[in-house]
C-alpha cells in the first residue's frame, strides 16, 4: 500500500458582520488532517511483535525439532541470522522498493524515495483501507518487515541439513531484493483510499466536460500508481502469494538443484525433537493472529473477522491432516498434527480478511487433505527432498488458498465482498461479486508467482553455487552442520 498522508479541505462559513447589507463572506479552511488512533497504534505494535514472535522462536523451533540432532543449532542460526540481515536490509532499501512509486518500473518495483527511512518521522502517516483513517508509517513499516524476515527463512526448510551457511546469506540477501521485494510492491502497494475517494468526488463535482476530463485523468492516475497484481484485481490480504507461494516455489527450486540429503530414501532421517516442533508449531499459530489479523492495519470489525477466521481454519486443517493420516496410516501423530496446523495458518493467509467462518472451515478441511498429500503421495512420486516439506506445506497451501480467496470473498457465501471506493466517494461499499473475473484475478496473481519466484530462485541458485558453492562437503553433511559450520552443539548431554 502506498503510504502518504491525505488532506481533505472544507469552507467554513466566515462570520456576517451585523447591521451590514454586505455580502455574507465565506473563508476556506483547512480540515485537520487524520491522526492515528491510540487504539490501532497499540494493535499495530503488538501484531508487529507477535509476527516476529512466529519466526523467532517459533519457525525456528518447529524446524529445529524437524531435523537430526546434529543440525538442530544450525537451522536456529540460519533463521535468527535471517531476521538480522533481513532487518537491515529492509530497513536500508527494501521497505522502499516494496512501498513508493517506481516510476517506469512501478508496476514490478519501487524506487529508492525513502531509501535509509528518508523523510519517516514519529509524525509520518500510512494509509489503511479505510477512508480518512491512517496509521504511523514507523510501525507500518516495522510490521511490513516482520513479513520480509519470515518468507526467506520459510524457504531454509527446504534444503536443511545440506546446505553453507554463506550460501545461505548471499542467496537470501539476493531474494529478497530481486524477488521479495517486487512481490510486495505487485501485489500491496497502491494510492489509498482517500487519494482515490477524492479523485472520485473531484470527477462527481466537474461541472463541465472539460473539468470532469481533467479530473477523470487524475483518478486514472491515482488508480494506475499501483502495483501490477494489485491492478489485476487479485485479493491477498495477508501473503498467500507475496509470502507462502513466493517461498514455497523457491524453496522446491533449490531442494531440486541442491540435491537430496545423503541417506535420503535410504536411511532414517527422522525428526529429532517432535516436541520442539510442537512447541514452534503453537507459537506459529499465535503469532500468526498478529500475521493476519494485524494486515488489516486497524483494530476493527474485519481484524476480529481475520482473527476468527485463523482460528477456525487451523483447526478444521489441522483435524482434517489428523483423520485422514489416521484412517491411511493407522495412528494419528503429532508430526501429522502440528503440519496440519500450519498448513491451515498458510491456506487462510490470503483469505482471512475476506472470507467468512464458515468458508474458512471450509478452506481448512480442504487445504489438511490436499497439502497431506502432496506431502506424502506427490513428495514420494517425484522423489524430491524437501526436507522440511516447505513445497508441499507453504506452496501447495498457499495456491489452494490464494484461489479460494476468490470465491469465498463472495457475499453470498458468507465473504465481506470487493472494496469499491469510487462508486460513493469518501466512503467504501461493496462492489457487485462477479465468479470469472475474481478467480481468474486470483489464477493470475498464482501463475505470476510461482513463474517469476520459481525463474529467479532457479538463476540465483545457479549464481550462488558458481561463486562459492551451494553444498557442504559429505563429510560436513555426516558429521552434522552444528559442529561443521558453527563449531558448537545444540545440546551438551
Amino acid at each position: 500500500m502506498k503510504l502518504e498522508t491525505y488532506m481533505k479541505r472544507g469552507i467554513a462559513a466566515g462570520a456576517v458582520l451585523a447591521l451590514s447589507a454586505l455580502p455574507a463572506l465565506a473563508q476556506a479552511a483547512a480540515a485537520p488532517a487524520p491522526v492515528p488512533n491510540k487504539g490501532d497504534t497499540t494493535w499495530m505494535l503488538i501484531s508487529t511483535i507477535l509476527v516476529l514472535l512466529m519466526t523467532i522462536p517459533g519457525l525456528a523451533l518447529f524446524y529445529g525439532g524437524l531435523v537430526r540432532s546434529k543440525n538442530m543449532l544450525s537451522v536456529l542460526t540460519q533463521i535468527l541470522a535471517t531476521v538480522c540481515m533481513v532487518s537491515l536490509i529492509w530497513v536500508f532499501y527494501g521497505y522502499s522498493l516494496a512501498f513508493t512509486g517506481g516510476g517506469s518500473l512501478n508496476d514490478f518495483v519501487g524506487g529508492f524515495d525513502k531509501a535509509f527511512l528518508k523523510g519517516i518521522t514519529p509524525d509520518s502517516t500510512a494509509a489503511t483501507f479505510s477512508n480518512g483513517v491512517v496509521i504511523h508509517e514507523l510501525v507500518y513499516m516495522a510490521f511490513q518487515m516482520t513479513f520480509a524476515c519470515i518468507t526467506p527463512a520459510l524457504i531454509v526448510g527446504a534444503f536443511a541439513e545440506r546446505v553453507k551457511f554463506s550460501a545461505i546469506m548471499v542467496f537470501i540477501a539476493l531474494w529478497v531484493t530481486l524477488v521479495y521485494f517486487p512481490m510486495a510492491h505487485m501485489v500491496w502497494y497502491w494510492g489509498g483510499p482517500d487519494a482515490i475517494g477524492a479523485a472520485a468526488k473531484a470527477v462527481a463535482a466537474a461541472t463541465d466536460e472539460a473539468a470532469k476530463k481533467v479530473a477523470t485523468a487524475k483518478l486514472d492516475e491515482i488508480k494506475a500508481d499501483a502495483g501490477m497484481i494489485f491492478k489485476w484485481g487479485a485479493l491477498d490480504f495477508a501473503g498467500g502469494t507475496v509470502v507462502h507461494i513466493n517461498a514455497g516455489i523457491a524453496g522446491l527450486v533449490g531442494c531440486l538443484i541442491i540435491g537430496k540429503r545423503i541417506g535420503y530414501g535410504r536411511d532414517l532421517l527422522a525428526p529429532h525433537s517432535l516436541t520442539m516442533t510442537m512447541i514452534g508449531a503453537a507459537l506459529l499459530w499465535v503469532g500468526w493472529f498478529g500475521f493476519n489479523a494485524g494486515s488489516n492495519l486497524e483494530a476493527n470489525g474485519t481484524a476480529v473477522l481475520a482473527l476468527v477466521n485463523t482460528f477456525v481454519a487451523t483447526a478444521a486443517a489441522g483435524f482434517s491432516w489428523l483423520i485422514i493420516e489416521w484412517a491411511i496410516k493407522g495412528k494419528p501423530s503429532l508430526l501429522g498434527l502440528a503440519s496440519g496446523v500450519v498448513a491451515g495458518l498458510v491456506a487462510v493467509t490470503p483469505a482471512s480478511g475476506f472470507a467468512g467462518p464458515m468458508g474458512s472451515i471450509v478452506l481448512g478441511l480442504v487445504a489438511g487433505a490436499a497439502c497431506f498429500f502432496a506431502c506424502t503421495t506427490i513428495k514420494n512420486a517425484f522423489g524430491y527432498d524437501d526436507s522440511l516439506d516447505v513445497f508441499g506445506v507453504h506452496c501447495i497451501g498457499g495456491i489452494i488458498g490464494a484461489i479460494a480467496t476468490g470465491i469465498l470473498v463472495n457475499p453470498a457465501l458468507g465473504g465481506v465482498g470487493i472494496a469499491d471506493y469510487e462508486a460513493k466517494p469518501g466512503e467504501m461499499v461493496v462492489a457487485a461479486y462477479e465468479f470469472g473475473p475474481a478467480v481468474i484475478a486470483q489464477l493470475k496473481a498464482v501463475g505470476f508467482t510461482l513463474a517469476y519466484s520459481g525463474i529467479i530462485s532457479a538463476i540465483l541458485f545457479k549464481v550462488v553455487d558458481l561463486v562459492i558453492g551451494l553444498r557442504v562437503p559429505q563429510e560436513q553433511e555426516r558429521e552434522g552442520l552444528d559442529i561443521a559450520s558453527h563449531g558448537e552443539r545444540a545440546y551438551n548431554l
